[in-house]
């Protein structure tokens, strides 16, 4: 380990710090009141390790969702991770288990953080890489493991904490609108939204993603054709 490397990462990485703690902290809590150990939100910040995915999750196993709907839900949910791995093909060339950690570890902060920062000069690039995942993946079991133990240990009222995904989901929706500045998709999406609820009440989401893509695709070479 490279420890010039390591310190000028976890400089880099401390905002990401101030960010997952707390929202992983916020999950663990949320996660214990659905009846299971907390050491299952230490494993789901190991194994899964996306916050959004996770407080998604929160809400379809307390609703008792189907394994399609929660595996459909999560793809799209997470499916611009792949946009991100594209734009960092000519900046990840470790190889073995490290390239497929780097490629696991690849959230929307520490893309952030890969695009926005450069290793101290002399420095191994891979391992500036692999050091800021590793930290960010850190603070984010950390703050899962403090919130699910805290719930598990300390009664008190985590009614108004959901509201936490609410703020996520809001924030991810502000960032694509800042990206696309098109309102179409989004009235699309309202509209599959509500019509899903209405007609599909038991299903809604998987109708509305799968509704919302259908037209989106739809309308894709109309949108092409008129440029």
């Amino acid at each position: 380990m490279n420890t010039q490397t390591t310190k000028y990462a976890f400089e880099a990485s401390l905002p990401v710090m101030f960010g997952y703690v707390p929202l992983g902290m916020a999950f663990g809590v949320l996660f214990q009141d659905l009846g299971y150990g907390w050491y299952f939100a230490t494993m789901m910040g190991i194994f899964v390790f996306a916050g959004a995915a996770q407080f998604m999750a929160v809400g379809l196993l307390a609703a008792h969702a189907g394994l399609l709907e929660v595996a459909v839900s999560t793809l799209v949910l997470n499916s611009r991770h792949m946009f991100f791995g594209l734009s960092l093909l000519t900046r990840y060339h470790a190889v073995g288990l490290k390239k497929f950690y780097l490629i696991f570890g690849l959230t929307d902060e520490t893309y952030s953080l890969i695009t926005a920062s450069h290793p101290p000069p002399g420095e191994d690039e891979q391992n500036y890489y692999f050091y800021l995942t590793a930290l960010n993946h850190f603070y984010w079991v950390v703050g899962c493991t403090l919130g699910a133990l805290l719930g598990a240990s300390v009664e008190f009222d985590s009614r108004g904490m959901d509201f936490a995904l609410t703020a996520l989901f809001m924030v991810l929706l502000i960032e694509q609108w800042k990206k696309i500045k098109n309102p179409t998709p989004f009235i699309i999406a309202f509209g599959c939204a509500v019509g899903a609820m209405w007609f599909f009440p038991d299903k809604m989401l998987l109708v509305a993603i799968a509704l919302s893509t259908a037209i989106l695709f739809g309308l894709k070479p109309v949108v092409d054709k008129n440029k």
